[in-house]
């Protein structure tokens, strides 16, 4: 085998091996334990796989002496095309209550199904994705819980130290603000490491409790 013919089959060998390597590295976990004013009260994994679809898994328990006072357990089914939703299934049981949402991409806009209404979203829309940084910035999420359409609003509060598995880790800081018609209905805090990755997550429901998401 000539000299040129060895460079070019070593140069293309590397660009396969690094396209392979870097189409399976997308895969991803974030296993979360949830934890309610500080009692762990159940787990919350979003697994992302090397074609972009994620799976979220949630399943929570408040007991209140020894009765479970109350219950949710949440799945979703999330396609992505880059930023963007190409298709939704969530189905998410609140104390008994069953709230199945479905979302489609068309050609024109991204159709969402809540049982009792559908609505026509933007062609690329994003739920709340907290694994990828580019939610940062945008002004409407999709929550696929109830299929609310929700006005945002991120504010940078910083670089922070905090602890990730046991080690102190420099994160930055945001805060999330999301409303319906000027009702704020969540109040969310979000951390990012260095290498843009989600590390964790605050929320203060409206009664005041907070839930806070520890990776594990």
């Amino acid at each position: 085998m000539s000299k040129i013919a060895r460079k070019y089959l070593t140069v293309n060998l590397a660009l396969v091996l690094g396209m392979v390597f870097n189409h399976a590295a997308m895969a991803k976990q974030w296993a979360f334990d949830v934890y309610l004013n500080q009692n762990k009260i159940g787990s919350h994994t979003f697994d992302l796989s090397d074609t972009f679809q994620l799976t979220s898994t949630a399943d929570f328990k408040v007991k209140v002496f020894f009765i479970n006072a109350y219950q949710y357990q949440h799945t979703a089914l999330e396609q992505w095309q880059g930023d963007c939703l190409s298709s939704l299934e969530a189905r998410t049981i609140e104390n008994k209550v069953t709230t199945v949402v479905s979302g489609k991409l068309t050609q024109d806009f991204f159709m969402v199904d809540a049982g009792k209404a559908k609505q026509k979203l933007p062609a690329c829309s994003m739920s709340f994705a907290y694994w990828n940084r580019e939610i940062i910035g945008q002004d409407k999420l999709l929550n696929p819980q109830n299929a609310e359409w929700l006005d945002t609003k991120f504010t940078d509060l910083g670089s922070q130290i905090i602890v990730v598995k046991g080690e102190k880790v420099a994160a930055t800081h945001y805060k999330l603000l999301a409303s319906a018609e000027g009702k704020t209905k969540l109040k969310i805090e979000l951390w990012y490491g260095a290498q843009n990755e989600w590390l964790a997550l605050k929320s203060t429901t409206q009664e005041g409790y907070v839930i806070e998401y520890k990776l594990r």
